[in-house]
């Protein structure tokens, strides 16, 4: 075997490894309901009906409209305002597509004194063409972020709320 002959062969190993690395790196990883749930619920140091009350209003200022509140239960839903989310390939295809932002908080006492608020986002995507086909897409938000967002603001109204009382 000559040097040129392997050269080759190593090149081809090389780019092999590099085309298999880039394919495994887009790959997303999946979350466990675990980690899922940690990132989702966060714990308060004050009474039921003042947490219950903050999040709320903390809904109301995020511009969602709450659907329905029940403070024995502990159950919030709320959904933001429809927005058109028609994209170029589907409105050159006939479709129209709309959508929002719909969120739910379950609020209990988990002891004296601590509240637990487990969040849930969910992005829906409602589609139609102009022949009556019709199809719902409903994505959960699996991103830290809003959730962090959400109890930052809700730990501010918590504060306010028990300075008030």
């Amino acid at each position: 075997m000559n040097n040129k002959s392997l050269n080759s062969k190593l090149w081809l190993v090389v780019a092999l490894v590099i085309s298999m690395y880039g394919c495994t790196s887009n790959v997303k990883q999946e979350l466990t309901p675990l980690q899922i749930q940690a990132f989702q619920t966060h714990e308060f140091e004050a009474s039921k009906a003042i947490v219950f009350g903050s999040v709320v209003s903390v809904f109301q200022d995020l511009g969602y409209i709450v659907e329905s509140a029940d403070k024995d239960t502990g159950f919030i839903t709320a959904g933001s305002a429809s927005m058109n989310k028609t994209g170029f390939w589907e409105a050159m295809s006939g479709m129209a597509s709309s959508g929002k932002t719909k969120v739910t908080a379950f609020v209990e006492g988990i002891r004296p004194g601590f509240i637990s608020v487990r969040l849930n986002f969910v992005d829906t995507k409602e589609s139609s063409s102009q022949y009556g086909r019709q199809s719902k897409n409903d994505q959960p938000i699996l991103d830290p972020k809003p959730y962090q967002v959400a109890f930052d603001k809700i730990e501010e109204a918590v504060f306010i709320r028990k300075g008030a009382s």
